[in-house]
């Protein structure tokens, strides 16, 4: 059997995780420099979902994706906050 580009993804990177059909209720694009940075929030879930981008990307909010990311940690003016970064976002 053929691994998937996901399996091999994961088998390399220990620390990523693999999300199928997870909702998404609220997809926000914001420049930052070149940059527009993605952020989506899934059902059932409080922690922000977030990836760049070098053009919009079309509005997710209401679809259903699989999501490959990391958790990781970011400072919000002086907060930590935990965020999930994405690796691979695709509609299911």
């Amino acid at each position: 059997m053929m691994k998937s580009e996901v399996d091999k993804m994961l088998k390399k990177h220990r620390a990523l995780v693999q999300s199928d059909q997870m909702k998404v209720v609220s997809h926000v694009q914001r420049q930052v420099g070149e940059w527009l940075i993605n952020t989506l929030m899934v059902e059932g879930c409080e922690v922000p979902f977030k990836y760049k981008r070098q053009k919009v990307y079309k509005n997710l909010t209401g679809q259903w994706v699989n999501i490959t990311y990391y958790p990781a940690t970011e400072t919000v003016a002086g907060f930590e906050m935990e965020v999930m970064k994405v690796v691979r976002v695709k509609v299911s």
